[in-house]
């Protein structure tokens, strides 16, 4: 089974959470053909493992221990991630500024929540805040060209 992990607040310039770091610590869970899509907590992995909450759990331990730094992780299956670039909720908006497409993603496995943000009306980390004043923090968002990019990637690894 090939799972697609997203992982809250990762960014570039920690260097705990490079993409080669993040790799090993899968691999290290014993997790198959592990890969990285750009450097914001995205990991491509396979597992024969069926039990979601349990994965996500299981990554959740390992990254305070192996990386030094907690995170969320939100898994889904690559069928639900390919279903929804299929169903493509921003069909008909152009994917340039001022529009900034979002994806966010509900640990919870509730529908995600797809916006068009205009970003000369507000900024991303405004919006992020309400998001989570509403919905708690087990959450994370991607732009809608990161989750194109890992459709791409799992294509690709598909051959």
């Amino acid at each position: 089974m090939r799972y697609i992990t997203l992982l809250r607040g990762i960014g570039p310039t920690n260097p705990n959470m490079k993409s080669a770091r993040l790799k090993a610590v899968f691999e290290g869970l014993g997790f198959r053909n592990v890969r990285t899509v750009i450097a914001s907590g995205n990991v491509i992995f396979e597992s024969p493992a069926r039990d979601i909450l349990r994965l996500e759990r299981r990554i959740e331990k390992a990254l305070p221990e192996k990386l030094g730094f907690n995170s969320t992780a939100i898994i889904r299956t690559e069928r639900e991630f390919r279903a929804l670039a299929k169903r493509d909720p921003f069909r008909g908006i152009r994917d340039q500024k001022p529009n900034y497409l979002l994806v966010t993603f509900f640990k919870d496995h509730r529908p995600e929540i797809c916006s068009v943000i205009k970003l000369i009306e507000g900024k991303t980390p405004d919006f992020m805040r309400k998001l989570e004043q509403s919905h708690g923090k087990q959450l994370t968002s991607r732009t809608w060209k990161t989750v194109c990019r890992i459709v791409r990637k799992v294509d690709e690894i598909n051959g």
